[in-house]
């Protein structure tokens, strides 16, 4: 889904972008703060938001969404999930889940990438591969903290089935909001 259209002038084009990029950090910082009872940890919203914008929006505009959310953390805005009672800004953005932090950056711009043109299975594989950025980042970063026998026990095994729900409710989502778009046409 394309969202800048071409025959804007470059000026209007940019403020969109802008826009969009504003919008989608304020959409991961909801999704980051929202909290849903899930076995076996509770689960937020984050990374559905990450990868709907990346899917939805492209790999630019999902990219810029992302950074403009990490660029909020590290300025000490409470954006992450947990903060401020876990700390705020870069102590935050260098503590264990720093590399998922990192992992959400190019995984947000390679789903954006892959899932261009795609339908729904595309688009969830797309947003698949993003995961598995986010994950190798997440764990090779989390590596500093927590010794390896407990490494896939303490930051892959409790997340993942509840991110692969996300990732498919992003993908229907989608799909359903281009079947209504298609409607209205």
């Amino acid at each position: 889904m394309a969202f800048l259209d071409p025959s804007q002038t470059r000026p209007a084009a940019l403020w969109r972008g802008l826009g969009l990029a504003l919008f989608g950090a304020a959409l991961i910082t909801l999704g980051a703060k929202i909290q849903i009872p899930f076995w076996p940890v509770p689960m937020t919203l984050h990374s559905l938001a990450v990868f709907f914008l990346a899917a939805t929006l492209g790999p630019r505009l999902g990219l810029a969404a992302m950074a403009t959310y990490l660029a909020a953390g590290a300025m000490g805005m409470p954006v992450f999930s947990g903060t401020p009672e876990r700390g705020i800004g870069l102590a935050y953005m260098a503590g264990p889940t720093g590399g998922y932090l990192a992992g959400y950056l190019l995984g947000a711009g390679l789903t954006g990438w892959l899932a261009q043109g795609r339908g729904l299975i595309g688009r969830f594989l797309a947003m698949l591969a993003g995961l598995v950025v986010v994950y190798a980042l997440g764990l090779a970063w989390l590596a500093l903290y927590v010794p390896a026998p407990g490494l896939l026990a303490a930051g892959l095994t409790p997340f993942l089935l509840g991110d692969l729900v996300k990732l498919a409710l992003a993908s229907g989502l989608i799909a359903a909001i281009a079947r209504l778009r298609t409607r209205a046409a």
